[in-house]
């Protein structure tokens, strides 16, 4: 799309570089090598087509045998199959992907950061023997089906979906919603509670050969178009108890371990995305004339840059340090719980001043900072919306429960 730019200058203005503090630079060569890789992948295959999938609706399918050869799926796990990674390099694979799409990224996340590490961290030998080497391949794509039409904040007490012990089976019944790659993937993790017990407990439902099971994509969304979010429908689906995840407590606590990692995962991910926004609109900036000169030489435009980078900036320190403590095995659910608060707070006000400096082109998605702007409305309410993040904080400092 044509617009005014800027004669070439004297000199080489310098290129948008929202890695201000280096913080890549804190990874090993080799690993630093494999993120620079997935950069590559994102900026040369996903990058000149996303927009057009954004504005369909749809999932770039001719995407992942480029993706497969990247050998990311299940990143920071070891063995099965999975590549290994220090936690500061699945943190950072998960921002370069979401610095071009935040779509792409989640379809990532849950495939390896919910699926994959719900049977890594709660399947038995057995069971990460079976089903973690062909994830890992790409060979099964995999969801994480906790959210409900009714029940979101409140999963940990309320689930509807239950599960009902027959013999060597289960029988599933219940629906669940907002679940990415549910659509088309081959495998659903399946979180119900358990009628004699009252308890959660996940299970490995296969999708396309479990009778009774059905998915409905959900339409008209105005954020994350990419993803496709399903709503499954469980009618009396039969489930072996070899698929039922026997490795962890049998209780809801195996979901919420999963989660405590991909809330700070979440940080990385719309740390990505203000990431992209920031370096898109800083381009428009240094290219874009008015009044005879670039916009990025003006004042407020150079404040609203510098406090989009600040933001940025802030929140990488803070993820930095959550996966060093993840590495020390001292991460807590609150630590979690306010990186993924803050991280998302902080891109609401970057995104929205991206969206300023593009001032009308800030709305066009061929300018690539309007998909970041209404991707972030998603992702500040996935994965544990602000408001609860603040009071698993809150009960954290003050020893006292603010949960009804």
């Amino acid at each position: 799309m044509a617009t005014a730019t800027a004669p070439k200058p004297a000199k080489q203005l310098p290129l948008p570089n929202s890695d201000f503090f280096q913080f890549a630079e804190m990874l090993p060569d080799q690993e630093l090598a494999i993120v620079k890789k997935v950069r590559a992948f994102m900026e040369t295959k996903v990058a000149p087509i996303i927009n057009k999938h954004w504005v369909e609706d749809s999932f770039p399918f001719e995407l992942l045998p480029s993706y497969k050869e990247l050998g990311i799926a299940g990143v920071g796990m070891n063995g099965y199959g999975c590549p290994g990674g220090s936690p500061l390099m699945v943190g950072l694979v998960a921002l370069e992907i979401a610095r071009t799409d935040v779509s792409f990224c989640t379809f990532h996340g849950v495939h390896t950061g919910l699926a994959m590490s719900s049977i890594y961290l709660a399947g038995t030998e057995e069971q990460k023997q079976k089903w973690l080497p062909p994830m890992a391949r790409m060979e099964k794509i995999g969801c994480f089906a906790l959210t409900e039409p009714l029940v979101g904040s409140g999963a940990g007490g309320g689930l509807t979906t239950t599960a009902k012990r027959d013999g060597d089976t289960w029988i599933l019944n219940g629906k669940k919603r907002w679940i990415g790659n549910a659509p088309w993937c081959d495998i659903s993790i399946v979180w119900a509670r358990d009628v004699a017990d009252n308890q959660v407990k996940g299970f490995i439902v296969a999708n396309k050969t479990t009778p009774g099971f059905s998915v409905e994509k959900i339409q008209n969304k105005l954020a994350l178009k990419v993803v496709q979010n399903g709503q499954i429908t469980m009618t009396d689906c039969r489930v072996p108890d070899a698929n039922r995840l026997q490795g962890g407590k049998g209780t809801f606590r195996d979901a919420a371990l999963v989660l405590r990692g991909t809330r700070h995962g979440v940080g990385w991910e719309i740390t990505g995305a203000q990431m992209g926004a920031y370096e898109n609109a800083l381009k428009y900036a240094q290219e874009r004339l008015q009044f005879g000169k670039p916009i990025g030489s003006f004042q407020l435009i150079q404040e609203l840059l510098a406090k989009m980078l600040a933001n940025i900036v802030a929140c990488q320190g803070m993820l930095v340090r959550s996966v060093q403590l993840e590495t020390e095995g001292k991460l807590t659910d609150a630590q979690a719980a306010i990186v993924k608060a803050f991280s998302t707070a902080k891109a609401r006000e970057t995104v929205a001043w991206a969206r300023e400096v593009l001032g009308g082109n800030g709305i066009l998605v061929d300018y690539n900072v309007a998909r970041f702007f209404a991707d972030t409305e998603a992702i500040y309410s996935y994965e544990g919306t602000y408001q609860i993040q603040n009071l698993i904080v809150g009960k954290a400092i003050t020893g006292l429960s603010a949960f009804v």
